[in-house]
């Protein structure tokens, strides 16, 4: 009767079967997506999966299973799909910072694209509500790539509970760009019937079984079991499956109770060779009991000399049957088991062992277990399993024995707190700092306080940043004898102060840290000491201190060989050089940055990169080569820290908006308000207003405009007060408010003379730009002239080819409003110019105030001289150049050259043109418009 019990068709799953099929032809073509399968234990999740298998025999095809075992290595589901695939594991490398995770899961997705480039890929990820936060990490990462590409994702897993970690997993994939669920529920009666003849039990009444099991097709198949086995008893719910296992445990021989109980405690797979050390006999003497736990059912042959238990509800049901004393003794016997068959391996088993010694831990080895939990807790922090680190922290900190001296539990108190920093539970890092702190004040000791007081660094959490500051004063009061530790402190110190406002404390802090950084000649500490003061000298004042220090901490970056601090000294150049309108120097910067990045690796470090790329590119006029650089920045960092990823990706908007109009993506932006930390709620809604302009929306611009409250409640921070400071003037002008347009010229009026740059995000032109711009719409029009003149030298200068455009175009206005003599002619001439430019770079957003401003202006001679305008006369009666030629009595090459200086005068393109201008010039006198009160708007 065995035979029976073979793995049935798939029932009831037509509609299923039928989506993943379409889905595949999908990837086929290069159109992936990710596919959720879930439903509750024993729905046959994986046997669909196991389905599309069948249907995709031309697409290489790739599993990895989540370990049910506590302790798995981080990202072991990914380890089992690259070695499928024959891909190499990327590195891990050392962990610095919460970022450092993103690195290995970037590293771990570019392993799997790579194999796209070769054929289509089917990802299939089972047990997903037992994966680790990295691989999870790793799935969302390849979720945002399927659309683009020929790669199908299907996880499946169990529908989590409310409120839990899974459940956030889930609702972040659930956002992916082409996510699709499948929700399994129970067969129908019907189906069910079809499952009991199938499986030989077909004697039963399938109503009954349809309401023992509700349909769940493994429960359906144990009472299959039970029934040709003749121990079915009627009534039996799907609780009692539990029951029907263990029954089935029972009637196995002593020998094949005992490995399939000891294989329980291990995990649901396990190697046969730990089984039998545990057992204390030859793996050979195992053989036979493995053989008859296969043919019960219980176990599957997966591999060479390793063992699965057929479902997980199986090893749950004999791990549930194991009494207290007898698993005691054998999560013993596995550790050592374990230690030994891991000997070559051990630090990737470490967290595994360490809870079969936990285990053991309220049965008199408290001390070991503890020993062996923070040793596990380490290597998993290292192998970036950040939460698999908290958890054996933790059981460390509650195992039953005594510390050795409060130094001890205060640096497990210290690890935990960095474990959790690292994993991004703010919570449990800041009770871990505090609890250091409380142990370390009571033992007195002062370096372990100032530790406590470096778990976290400073975040935009008024929360976090409070009891950091609270233990970062204290430690600083403690005085620690070390001087590269108070270092760091004072580091701390200044950027606390940075992110609560205050100036003056963040300036002094940076500099006491600096200079006792310099002073103990130790680099980590002088590191930190240097981006706190960049951070506290922003600013067109500072820029050249901002240079120095960019110099100084590459020269450190030399001396330890940390790409790190380098990334720094890169970025830190690029900002002041774009600053200083050295766009050309800051171009060249951005190939040493891109070394530096691809060292540092990761999506936070390809961040930075991407949007100083961006920012440099916008103030070009690249506009589609910043829109990329931007869309990808945004991309990489939105999942990981959103705010700032928002924030960056905001800036880039309204700064291409400016030139192109707003995109979609900036439409989206200025409609979805998050609340931002305090002092960047004026930025947030000004911002907004804008591209809501840029998109035609001035109603609802107007109404986040209001939202930022009048002038005086304005608060920028330091380093946005200059590009705030343009926004608002850009907005009042458009919106026509004139107290708001007043107190934007007053602030901005002290960068007169300077680039204004939003921290390396977006570009604005020279001051002069924009206070020309608001002088001409309150009519001020010597002034306007004379600022957008030294805007057009500035942009000229600078090579911001669309801000030349724009100044060029608006100075035209202002000159033609102005009307003093040569005005006109001149303001002529900057029309034209600015037009190529327009028509040259695509500043949609300026070609139709550009064109209307040209023909407001009217022809004028074009600075033609009498000769052209004979030509262009010629040229407009639909002369070629040859008869131009002829009629003039000069060569054909001159009459060409004629015609191409009309062009280049008039910025024309085409014949065609100069023949309406021609018109134009004959059907219309030039008129002097009345002084305009605000630039055209474009």
């Amino acid at each position: 009767m065995l035979c029976a019990m073979m793995t049935p068709p798939l029932l009831g799953r037509d509609r299923e079967r039928d989506a993943l099929r379409g889905w595949l032809d999908d990837a086929r073509g290069g159109h992936g997506r990710l596919v959720l399968c879930v439903g509750e234990a024993g729905i046959g999740k994986t046997r669909l999966c196991q389905e599309l298998a069948g249907l995709a025999a031309d697409v290489r095809l790739a599993w990895g299973r989540c370990a049910d075992t506590d302790g798995a290595p981080a990202f072991w589901p990914w380890r089992e799909v690259l070695r499928s695939l024959g891909a190499t594991d990327p590195a891990v490398g050392d962990v610095e910072s919460p970022q450092d995770r993103f690195r290995a899961v970037d590293a771990v997705a570019g392993t799997v694209s790579t194999e796209l480039a070769r054929r289509p890929l089917i990802v299939v990820l089972d047990d997903v509500h037992w994966a680790d936060e990295p691989s999870l990490l790793v799935l969302r990462h390849l979720a945002d790539r399927a659309p683009n590409a020929p790669l199908l994702l299907v996880a499946a897993l169990r529908e989590p509970e409310p409120g839990t970690a899974t459940a956030r997993a889930l609702a972040g994939l659930e956002r992916a760009p082409a996510c699709e669920e499948l929700h399994l529920s129970g067969l129908s009666p019907v189906d069910v019937g079809r499952q009991l003849d199938a499986l030989g039990a077909g004697s039963i009444a399938a109503d009954e079984v349809h309401d023992a099991t509700g349909g769940n097709p493994f429960f359906v198949r144990e009472v299959a079991r039970a029934v040709v086995d003749g121990t079915w008893r009627p009534g039996w719910a799907s609780r009692s499956v539990r029951d029907a296992v263990a029954a089935r445990v029972e009637r196995l021989g002593p020998d094949a109770r005992r490995l399939v109980e000891a294989g329980a405690v291990v995990g649901r797979r396990f190697p046969l060779a730990v089984v039998a050390r545990m057992l204390g006999v030859d793996v050979r003497e195992c053989l036979g009991a493995a053989d008859a736990a296969v043919a019960s059912g219980l176990l599957a042959q997966v591999g060479a000399g390793e063992l699965r238990f057929a479902h997980a509800l199986t090893r749950d049901a004999v791990r549930a049957g194991v009494p207290t004393e007898v698993a005691v003794g054998l999560h013993g016997a596995a550790a050592e088991a374990l230690e030994v068959h891991w000997a070559g391996e051990l630090d990737e088993h470490l967290a595994e062992l360490a809870w079969h010694r936990m285990a053991l831990a309220p049965y008199g080895e408290a001390a070991q277990a503890r020993r062996w939990a923070l040793r596990a807790a380490g290597e998993s922090v290292r192998r970036l399993a950040f939460e698999e680190g908290v958890r054996l922290y933790r059981a460390a900190l509650e195992v039953p024995a005594p510390w050795p001296d409060d130094a001890a539990a205060c640096r497990t108190h210290l690890a935990l707190g960095r474990a959790g920093y690292l994993a991004g539970d703010l919570g449990t890092a800041r009770s871990a700092a505090v609890a250091a702190a409380g142990l370390a004040r009571t033992a007195a000791l002062p370096d372990l306080l100032a530790e406590a007081a470096l778990v976290l660094e400073p975040v935009p959490d008024p929360t976090t940043n409070a009891v950091v500051t609270a233990l970062c004063e204290e430690a600083l009061a403690a005085a620690s004898a070390d001087a590269a530790l108070r270092a760091r402190l004072m580091a701390q110190r200044s950027q606390l102060a940075f992110y609560g406002g205050d100036r003056e404390l963040t300036d002094d802090m940076s500099v006491a840290a600096l200079e006792l950084a310099r002073t103990a000649g130790d680099d980590p500490s002088l590191i930190a000491a240097l981006r706190a003061r960049h951070d506290a000298v922003p600013g067109p004042q500072r820029r050249r201190e901002r240079l120095a220090l960019a110099a100084e901490i590459l020269a450190a970056a030399n001396r330890t060989g940390d790409a790190r601090p380098a990334m720094w000294g890169r970025l830190w150049r690029i900002d002041a050089l774009v600053e200083d309108g050295r766009l050309a120097d800051a171009a060249d910067e951005l190939g040493p940055l891109a070394a530096a990045v691809e060292r540092v690796g990761g999506p936070v470090s390809a961040w930075h990169r991407d949007r100083a790329h961006g920012c440099v590119a916008q103030a070009r006029g690249r506009f589609a080569e910043a829109r990329e650089a931007a869309t990808r920045a945004y991309e990489r960092m939105r999942l990981i820290e959103p705010s700032p990823a928002t924030g960056a990706q905001l800036g880039a908007q309204w700064a291409l908006a400016r030139h192109v109009g707003t995109s979609e993506e900036g439409l989206r932006l200025a409609r979805a308000w998050v609340e931002p930390p305090p002092r960047f709620r004026t930025m947030g809604r000004i911002s907004r207003a804008f591209l809501l302009l840029r998109a035609g929306h001035p109603d609802e611009a107007d109404v986040q405009f209001r939202q930022a409250g009048p002038p005086e409640a304005w608060s920028w921070p330091v380093f946005f007060t200059a590009p705030g400071s343009v926004l608002a003037t850009l907005v009042a002008i458009d919106l026509d408010r004139a107290d708001e347009l007043r107190t934007a010229l007053a602030t901005l009026e002290a960068f007169r003379g300077e680039h204004v740059v939003g921290t390396g995000v977006s570009y604005c032109g020279p001051a002069e730009l924009t206070l020309g711009l608001g002088a001409l719409a309150q009519g001020r029009l010597d002034d306007a002239v004379a600022d957008l003149e030294s805007a057009v030298r500035r942009c000229d200068s600078a090579g911001a080819s669309a801000f030349l455009a724009e100044a060029s175009h608006h100075l035209a206005a202002a000159l033609a409003a102005r009307g003093a003599p040569g005005d006109q002619d001149r303001a002529r001439r900057l029309a034209a110019e600015a037009d190529r430019l327009v028509r040259a770079l695509g500043m949609t957003a300026y070609a139709a105030a550009s064109t209307e401003l040209l023909h407001r202006l009217g022809p004028g001679d074009g600075g033609l001289s009498v000769r052209e305008a004979e030509v262009a006369r010629l040229v407009a009666d639909g002369l070629t150049n040859r008869q131009i030629a002829a009629r003039l009595v000069i060569s054909d090459r001159t009459a060409g050259n004629h015609v191409a200086h009309i062009l280049t005068k008039l910025g024309f393109t085409s014949r065609s043109q100069i023949a309406a201008w021609c018109a134009a010039r004959m059907s219309r006198p030039v008129s002097h418009p009345a002084h305009a009160q605000r630039p055209a708007a474009p």
